[in-house]
């Protein structure tokens, strides 16, 4: 097992300190803040870890404040109901004292229904796209800096983008966004957290996907952006670990603010979650101002 997926098991596996109350801790790797991907997941295992039986079908959460890396993440879990078929749970993760996130998960028992679901996209497999060997050697050099050191540092989570030109201009396109992703080595067989490191990777791209449109990128330092809320719902069993298309579109953005929508496809064609996202898109001052035509401040 690679570093990067142990050190993510690790951050996932949180302690418990008492009945419904856990914490978890950031990695220690220069971050400003947090990675919501990692408070989404982390607030999912303390929700499970406290419902027998049944797996999470959805969650609906709200960042508050931005997390901070240094100190550990104290969650906090309210058992709302546990019926005959769902359970809720709502669980705070709470730093300095005060709530940074907000969650509810409800959790159902396996049961047999009518089916169906949207067909997945017909886009290129993995192996059909640029090699890692390829991307860096053809692709990268010709990447901006940041999104160049995103692609080049070790990752838990393997990303492959489809439209992977997106990062080679600042050509408008349509608000699509698709890319192939799988944990960089196996997990365990536990299908909890599979879920759970899915809803840490459902946030690593999906607010980029909004500025699609305008033929820009969130690594742009002309850009703050942040997750400001983030619902996501569970469809059918899958692995984390083996290929997954995370098939993205952004319907609007307007007032700073960009909405973004994702259907995660495995790789036999069935639709296992859906998720979707609103977050800050807002262009700093000094690049309000330049584009108005005043200025930067000297």
């Amino acid at each position: 097992m690679g570093n990067a997926v142990r050190d993510l098991i690790n951050i996932l596996d949180l302690e418990p300190l008492e009945i419904n109350l856990f914490r978890g801790r950031s990695p220690q790797v220069g971050w400003q803040r947090v990675f919501g991907g990692q408070v989404i997941g982390q607030a999912l295992v303390a929700a499970c870890r406290t419902v027998d039986g049944r797996m999470p079908h959805s969650l609906h959460a709200y960042f508050i404040l931005p997390g901070d890396p240094a100190i550990p993440i104290i969650y906090e879990v309210e058992r709302l109901r546990d019926g005959r078929s769902f359970s809720t749970r709502r669980v705070r993760a709470i730093q300095h004292g005060h709530p940074i996130f907000a969650m509810s998960a409800s959790f159902h028992v396996d049961e047999e229904g009518l089916t169906h679901s949207v067909p997945m996209p017909k886009v290129p497999n993995p192996e059909e796209l640029p090699s890692e060997s390829e991307i860096k050697n053809r692709i990268m050099p010709a990447m901006p800096d940041p999104v160049r050191g995103y692609f080049e540092r070790e990752r838990p989570i393997e990303l492959h983008p489809v439209e992977y030109d997106r990062y080679l201009s600042h050509t408008p396109r349509q608000p699509v966004f698709n890319l192939w992703m799988r944990t960089t080595a196996p997990l365990p067989d536990d299908p909890v957290l599979h879920r759970c490191v899915l809803a840490y990777a459902s946030d690593l791209t999906l607010l980029d996907t909004s500025l699609v449109a305008h033929g820009r990128t969130l690594f742009e330092r002309s850009f703050q952006g942040a997750s400001l809320d983030h619902a996501m719902w569970f469809h059918a069993p899958f692995r984390a670990d083996e290929w997954l298309l995370y098939s993205q579109d952004s319907p609007f953005s307007g007032g700073a603010r960009g909405f973004s929508r994702g259907s995660i496809f495995s790789r036999d064609g069935r639709l296992v979650a859906s998720v979707a996202q609103e977050g800050l898109i807002r262009l700093r001052r000094e690049r309000r101002a330049e584009e108005a035509g005043i200025g930067a401040k000297a």
